[in-house]
């Protein structure tokens, strides 16, 4: 039973971290339509922004604090990604309204190979680090309810807690600020958005921002697991099976998408796994989202795209 809850324990603290990514996916889409396939390269970007300014920081300033360092150059990031997102909206999406999905998709793309080449010029393309002080180190929990205990990855479980605090204040944003609230309206219905005075050009700006925000927090966390490197771009890949879980257009399929896709990896990794030959949790996700989309194309909170049109 140990050995279970531990697994159980890790999928979901993975399970919250693909949710995070796939949360911007669904905010960008939800408000403007547009299937963001640059969110991987916003992560990228972000956290190469983040990997860097840090190390800057104290050789620019003098100040040897980690801290000071981190919390400057997240702030630094934050603002390049609030920048990244007022030219993306002015530039590209402001340009395209009412075009077709494949037409916005393309821009996507074409953002994405953007994003990364300009994260390459700016900050270089050696493999760097995030030291936000995560502790590295497993500890034994519950020794005394079950036998061994139950081994908890302390870095996984900060991480999880910091992704879901920000699902967390993401939903008070959502449901208790006005801008929020404008926010649902759009992606209601744009026209009687506009109709009742609400601005979408500067409603895609806060959704990219918001989106930009989502990406450098993910970017912190993975950076600081994985390194951060151009592979992180690929991250997006691991959240597509999230999204068409939960459901396009929907934030809590989000979150619970990607808890169940967590889950499912690490169980049927490790008790399903040795009887095939292992592997499983590289595919287990694309496949079940594939097989779901088969039954529920809208996925399990989302809505038929149909009725957005």
């Amino acid at each position: 039973m140990g050995f279970f809850l531990e697994t159980l324990l890790g999928g979901l603290m993975a399970g919250m971290l693909y949710s995070l990514v796939a949360l911007g996916f669904v905010l960008i889409f939800k408000a403007s339509g547009v299937f963001n396939f640059a969110q991987g390269a916003m992560v990228l970007f972000a956290a190469l922004a983040m990997a860097r300014f840090s190390e800057w920081i104290p050789q620019w300033t003098g100040i040897a604090s980690p801290i000071f360092a981190n919390i400057v150059a997240f702030l630094i990031a934050g603002v390049l990604m609030f920048v990244a997102a007022w030219i993306i909206e002015f530039l590209v999406l402001r340009r395209l309204v009412n075009q077709e999905g494949a037409t916005l998709l393309m821009a996507t793309l074409g953002i994405t190979y953007f994003l990364e080449g300009l994260g390459q010029t700016l900050f270089g393309s050696s493999i760097y680090k995030i030291d936000i002080g995560m502790p590295k180190d497993p500890v034994m929990a519950f020794q005394d309810v079950f036998p061994g205990g139950i081994l908890i990855n302390k870095e996984d479980l900060i991480a999880a807690l910091i992704a879901a605090a920000l699902v967390a204040l993401l939903s008070v944003f959502f449901q208790k600020t006005s801008t929020g609230r404008a926010l649902r309206a759009v992606a209601d219905d744009h026209q009687a958005a506009q109709s009742i005075g609400i601005p979408l050009a500067r409603i895609w700006v806060i959704v990219w921002c918001v989106a930009g925000i989502v990406a450098l927090v993910a970017g912190m966390i993975w950076g600081s697991k994985l390194g951060v490197q151009f592979s992180l771009a690929t991250v997006a890949l691991r959240a597509l099976p999230v999204v068409i879980l939960g459901g396009l257009t929907s934030v809590p399929g989000a979150i619970i998408g990607g808890l169940i896709i967590g889950v499912g990896e690490k169980l049927s990794e490790v008790y399903i796994g040795p009887l095939v030959g292992g592997g499983i949790e590289i595919w287990f996700a694309y496949v079940l989202a594939l097989g779901f989309l088969l039954i529920r194309p809208q996925g399990l909170f989302g809505e038929k795209i149909i009725d957005r049109v």
